[in-house]
């Protein structure tokens, strides 16, 4: 279940870091309510995720799952850059989640 609230915890992280564009700096109310909500909800499924699973590894699977998903909403959404090098080291970062994932003792 852990594994679960730490996928769960990394796609809100994707929706908070995405969100943030969209308040323009916090001015428009809708969006600043959901990025904050999606914070909230992300920083509690790691809470939850962290109760059995190793923290270096929960986190880094964290951060890799919002990292990935934001560059590929970034990419789709946003027009950000979709070059082969920038692709590839996407591609290394979720070599690293699988990685962790395949190493972890749950």
């Amino acid at each position: 279940m852990a594994w679960i609230y730490l996928f769960v915890a990394g796609l809100f992280e994707i929706g908070w870091a995405i969100g943030l564009k969209y308040t323009d700096g916090f001015t428009r109310p809708l969006p600043t309510v959901l990025t904050l909500a999606s914070m909230v909800i992300s920083i509690g499924l790691l809470g939850l995720a962290l109760k059995t699973l190793p923290v270096g590894t929960a986190y880094a699977v964290w951060t890799g799952i919002g990292t990935v998903g934001t560059v590929v909403l970034g990419i789709a959404l946003l027009g950000d850059s979709a070059s082969a090098l920038r692709l590839a080291c996407i591609g290394l970062i979720i070599a690293g989640i699988v990685g962790l994932k395949a190493l972890s003792p749950e």
